[in-house]
């Protein structure tokens, strides 16, 4: 069983007046198999968990732990991350002009396996990939995500994901500016990642629409930089009535 460890988790951005401390002691378990869902506001900084684990330089780790099967993260670069079994679905997946999505994902694979994928199986395997997530052949030869839609651009995330199959997935707020019919093949795509038991997932969102997709097993409410509370399902359909006031409250009143 592999198992994503984050503890103590600290978190500092620069701004304009100094650094801010954004993540303020997070500590979270992801062992393979399990759908966790971190809920909360806008602001709270359930973004930056997941760009901070992922290795993005513009947030800066002051203290604290993330390990992946006992391989501390930290210290990687972003490519050692992935290559440990780590993987990203970014909000806002940026455009990226002469690389064709063939390539882009062929490097990637070889990258991860240390070889090459045989061309003319990849190619049947990443037109296969796009197809179930509703994208047609000619996305391979395009640019990555050059003039795709927002729907297109997190559908195209998915087909990376399911090509790619890393150990851990975090995806971060991959529901926000779909519409209904994207929403629902984009959690298929999710759903059949996870299908097989091995693999672990971490979801960000504020919304709990998706979640009528995708069930996770834990909840974790985020407030302020770190988890406030933590349940089953349950939790989610509590937030849907009460939304996220109370906790909002209650750090205020903490601070």
């Amino acid at each position: 069983m592999s198992e994503l460890r984050i503890s103590g988790l600290h978190v500092e951005v620069q701004t304009e007046s100094g650094p801010k401390e954004i993540l303020k002691g997070v500590d979270l378990v992801v062992r393979s198999g399990e759908v966790h869902a971190i809920m909360g506001p806008n602001g709270s900084g359930k973004s930056t968990l997941a760009y901070s684990i992922a290795g993005h330089p513009k947030y800066t780790i002051t203290s604290g732990s993330v390990t992946l099967d006992g391989v501390e993260l930290t210290g990687l670069t972003v490519d050692e991350r992935a290559r440990a079994g780590l993987f990203l679905a970014m909000q806002y997946p940026i455009e990226v002009p002469g690389v064709s999505v063939a390539n882009f994902l062929r490097t990637a694979k070889t990258a991860l396996s240390g070889e090459a994928p045989k061309v003319r199986t990849w190619v049947k395997d990443v037109n296969a990939a796009l197809e179930r997530v509703g994208l047609d052949g000619t996305f391979a030869s395009r640019s990555l995500n050059e003039g795709f839609s927002g729907g297109e651009k997190k559908r195209n995330e998915i087909a990376q994901l399911e090509l790619l199959n890393p150990k851990f997935a975090i995806l971060d707020e991959t529901d926000s500016g779909l519409d209904i019919d994207a929403l629902r093949i984009v959690s298929e795509g999710v759903n059949r990642y996870t299908a097989n038991g091995d693999r672990g997932l971490l979801l960000i969102t504020h919304y709990t629409r998706i979640l009528n997709y995708i069930k996770p097993d834990f909840v974790h409410v985020f407030v302020d930089g770190h988890v406030v509370e933590e349940g089953g399902v349950e939790l989610a359909d509590r937030l849907e009535i009460e939304g996220y006031d109370r906790f909002v409250r209650a750090a205020k009143a903490d601070a």
